[in-house]
């Protein structure tokens, strides 16, 4: 018999995933770079801008003051009051302390969402495109994601018929995000009341929301979200958001949510046997961030703004592409189908839109993110988080290999 002792045997659970497309070819894009290649990636979903003055003191400030040591579980209640303060001063939404949990990122607090509520066969709808984390977290917890096709023509937004199809007596979640990443897409009120009609038609179903770009709106778009829209969704309602991006905070990870106490309970129950506590150093920079100065947020939206105009416009001249411009976040998703099918000059023919992107990156050496990696094909991901003089050079590059394009 053959010696399989030292044989790794990988989990069931991740047989169907693996690592993140869009860190796969951010490595594809690194590896061309370091062989001498003037890459450009646009792949990366964080601000280019550098984390607030005050919020690195505040962090200087807490390790000298000893604040090293772990924290409460789901946060220090310094935080979780700036939290509450935030939810109210810019929502309109009220939790006291056992209804927030801080978490080392939001891909945690939805983690510890999924896997505190979900079993074996329940269901999560999530409208498509959709970040590429919720449906692998949906899998990983023993969920099925049940993915609803929102195309530019519908504003890449759910509607309450297609909701109300997808429902069945296993569905446990409805995600939302809102502005979207990956199309920048946002739901007004008129937006949201037909899909919580439909919910509160089916009580089974809760609501999670992402209001992680809620700070980055563009064209006096309001923000608005479904637990102060609506209160009577707000008790099977977890409100997220985070400090990553109006904050330019990725690196600190600093996640939370707001929801039932029940919810939140059991959720820390998942982050105990994980990470305990978010890093203490991060809580007293997030608190910092969320009671501070809040202006420069105008500055920085209105620099994203003018680098959205740029790339839609740009992406709109060029040859096989168009791309709805997006209400808010700092991506644009564009539709590249009529480039679908078509020859290189090499010969070879871009069969779908990963194909296109790839031939990008090794003839342009831009390197773009597919719309199926967001549940989407036909399309594929720009992130705007860029200079002005970079986007300038990569959509000249991308303008001009397109057409290269036999046939356009």
């Amino acid at each position: 018999m053959k010696d399989l002792s030292g044989t790794f045997r990988p989990a069931e659970r991740i047989a169907s995933l693996g690592v993140s497309e869009i860190l796969q070819i951010g490595a594809r894009a690194s590896a061309r770079k370091a062989a001498g290649h003037d890459v450009i990636t646009l792949g990366a979903g964080e601000p280019d801008f550098d984390t607030p003055d005050h919020v690195k003191q505040a962090a200087w400030d807490a390790m000298q003051a000893g604040e090293t040591k772990y924290t409460a579980l789901t946060g220090t209640t310094a935080l979780k009051d700036a939290i509450a303060r935030k939810f109210s001063r810019e929502n309109g939404i009220s939790y006291a302390s056992d209804e927030i949990i801080a978490c080392t990122g939001a891909k945690q607090v939805i983690y510890n969402a999924m896997m505190a509520t979900l079993d074996p066969g329940d269901e999560v709808i999530i409208p498509t495109p959709y970040w590429v984390t919720y449906s692998d977290i949906v899998e990983l917890c023993g969920g099925i994601p049940v993915l609803v096709r929102c195309e530019a023509d519908q504003g890449f937004r759910l509607t309450a018929d297609q909701l109300r199809r997808a429902i069945t007596d296993k569905t446990r979640w409805l995600m939302l995000n809102s502005p979207s990443n990956p199309s920048g897409a946002a739901y007004a009120a008129p937006d949201l009341c037909p899909l919580i009609d439909v919910l509160l038609e089916n009580p089974q179903v809760w609501l999670m929301v992402d209001d992680m770009y809620e700070h980055i709106l563009y064209d006096d778009f309001r923000h608005v979200t479904p637990a102060a829209l609506c209160p009577s969704i707000a008790p099977r309602t977890l409100t997220i958001n985070g400090v990553s991006k109006a904050f330019a905070m990725t690196g600190w990870r600093l996640g939370y949510a707001g929801g039932p106490a029940d919810l939140i309970s059991a959720m820390a129950i998942i982050q105990s046997q994980s990470t305990s506590c978010p890093s203490s150093i991060t809580q007293a920079a997030a608190i910092a961030a969320l009671d501070g100065p809040q202006d420069f947020l105008a500055d920085r939206r209105d620099s994203f703004c003018q680098r959205r105009d740029l790339v839609v416009n740009r992406l709109n001249d060029t040859p096989g592409l168009s791309c709805r411009r997006p209400e808010g976040a700092f991506y644009a998703f564009a539709e590249c189908n009529d480039l679908l099918g078509v020859q290189t000059p090499e010969g070879g023919v871009l069969t779908t839109d990963r194909a296109l992107c790839n031939w990008l990156l090794e003839t342009a050496d831009v390197a773009v993110i597919p719309g199926s990696a967001f549940g989407l094909p036909g399309y594929f991901r720009i992130s705007y988080a860029a200079s002005i003089e970079t986007l300038e050079t990569a959509l000249t590059r991308i303008e001009q290999a397109c057409r290269q394009l036999s046939g356009i």
